[in-house]
């Protein structure tokens, strides 16, 4: 049993921006919390360092005071992950905001007093007196709040740009410096000369990428005949393994708001981006059924008892592989669209640590099954994205392609994700102080234990391009066929062997 370890996170401990009441939803498992009220900017930015071209139309629950309090941490962990946050930005807009609410609350205080005086009997010189001044302090409480909008506005965007803390044990730097965690078979030798996955599937006649050229583009693909049933029998088996193990099954909407995307911590419309934006709208393309999956429990508030919530998705992806060429990315191995099933959990924070263990043995018993030579790394910090915490990735040995390919990877974002996505949790209350409660009456009012935010995971289960390049190339033979693992034959109508087409 993994103990787990504490979790410093600069999302940690922060209210929401916005207050929010809570309405049932259809369903008695959580319950549906509307959309906020946005901050909308009023006046001129009287400070030019930094520029935003819109207004935010969401607000992640970011604790500006911990970061400002661990600035330092902060400012290191940005460094190490080679981030483009600013800490120093966001602290200085912080400390302006706070300064700047202190002052208008002053104001409403004055305001306040000068009401009260105003209810008294008075001469008309007096009340008079008193409704100048009050006019005058609710222009500057106006003046002053429409500032503030401007300055929020600000310092939410900036502070969306500082990605999540990182586990302590996480190597530091470049993907190179990525440390093994554990490494299962070995490389196959083969007494021929090996082919590739693209040799191999031209050959048995299971992909055409020259149509799909001429009919989508460069990187899209048709597969054919045995590599069609291929794909069904890993998308099939792979759930059904799943499902033993208690995961709920999903089928997902290929097309997301942009603001999903956003908030589960992608840049749908940033430089080099992997996300296809539907020009027109603010639709995209999801690039893994995390994004959809996440955006299902938007502004959901959880009962303790339902978690974790453990679902597999399977969805198709596309990503537009931007920068992305040359002979490493041939064929099948990095394409623009392709199905996948995905494993996302909705843990309660304690436990995503031990989830996160059970995931990647999940993934390791999946490739294990299969009888892939496989190594599990830990990632370094600089190849982590924004939300991730902690992240390993499953690199299968290739033959044909001459390296190691990444076939999965396992995230714990812990709640980097629920802030911006709101999803919380109610603690259950303690059956001791249930107890200690005294005699109902009308009188008495019940306390609830505060809401807490959940923490997010996510694993690939199964990438059907790529296990198809590490089943053709490691169980291909001599005369060109390839032999079908043990586990899939079942799901392909008990098929054993792709061989050569006759002519």
């Amino acid at each position: 049993m993994v103990k787990p370890v504490p979790i410093p996170t600069l999302w940690a401990r922060a209210r929401p921006f916005h207050n929010v009441s809570s309405r049932v939803a259809d369903s008695d498992c959580c319950k549906r919390i509307p959309h906020s009220t946005h901050y909308k900017s009023q006046g001129e930015e009287d400070d030019k360092e930094v520029s935003f071209s819109k207004p935010t139309t969401w607000r992640a629950s970011i604790d500006f005071k911990w970061i400002r309090e661990n600035k330092e941490a902060v400012a290191a962990n940005i460094r190490n992950r080679n981030s483009t946050g600013d800490v120093e930005q966001v602290v200085r807009l912080y400390e302006q905001s706070v300064s700047l609410s202190q002052e208008i609350d002053k104001l409403r205080a004055e305001r306040n007093a000068v009401a009260s005086a105003m209810k008294g009997k008075l001469d008309l010189a007096r009340r008079e007196e008193l409704i100048e001044q009050g006019k005058q302090l609710k222009e500057q409480v106006a003046e002053l709040e429409g500032k503030l909008a401007v300055l929020s506005e600000r310092l939410q965007q900036e502070g969306q740009r500082i990605p999540n803390m990182t586990h302590p044990s996480v190597p530091i730097g470049s993907e190179a410096v990525a440390s093994i965690r554990k490494e299962v078979g070995r490389q196959q030798e083969f007494p021929f000369p090996v082919k590739d996955h693209v040799e191999l599937g031209l050959a048995l006649d299971l992909f055409d990428f020259e149509a799909a050229s001429e009919v989508s583009g460069t990187k899209f693909y048709y597969l054919k005949n045995e590599a069609v049933l291929l794909e069904l029998a890993l998308i099939n088996w792979t759930l059904s393994q799943l499902l033993s193990k208690g995961f709920v099954p999903l089928s997902t909407p290929d097309l997301v708001r942009s603001t999903v995307v956003e908030k589960c911590g992608f840049q749908p419309r940033g430089q080099n981006t992997q996300v296809y934006s539907v020009e027109g709208t603010d639709l995209c393309l999801a690039g893994t059924a995390e994004i959809p999956v996440g955006g299902m429990y938007m502004d959901s508030m959880l009962p303790e008892a339902s978690l974790p919530l453990k679902l597999v998705a399977f969805s198709h992806c596309f990503r537009t592989e931007a920068g992305a060429a040359g002979a490493a990315t041939r064929g099948l191995y990095r394409v623009h669209q392709f199905s996948k099933l995905e494993m996302f959990v909705i843990s309660r924070p304690e436990d995503s640590d031990i989830l996160h263990e059970e995931l990647i043995s999940i993934e390791e018993e999946l490739y294990s099954s299969l009888g892939l030579h496989y190594k599990t790394l830990d990632m370094s910090s600089e190849d982590l994205g924004a939300p991730a915490y902690r992240k390993f990735d499953i690199e299968a040995w290739m033959p044909g392609l001459c390296r190691y390919g990444e076939i999965s990877s396992a995230s714990n974002c812990t709640d980097y994700q629920s802030r911006r996505l709101n999803i919380r949790y109610r603690p259950a209350t303690p059956a001791v102080a249930a107890a200690q409660q005294p005699p109902k009456s009308k009188k008495v009012k019940t306390t609830l234990p505060p809401l807490q935010f959940v923490h997010t995971l996510n694993a690939t289960a199964c990438a059907v391009p790529r296990m198809i390049i590490a089943i053709l190339e490691n169980n291909q033979q001599e005369g060109g066929s390839v032999v079908i693992p043990d586990v899939l034959r079942p799901f392909m109508g008990g098929l054993g062997l792709i061989k050569p087409k006759s002519r």
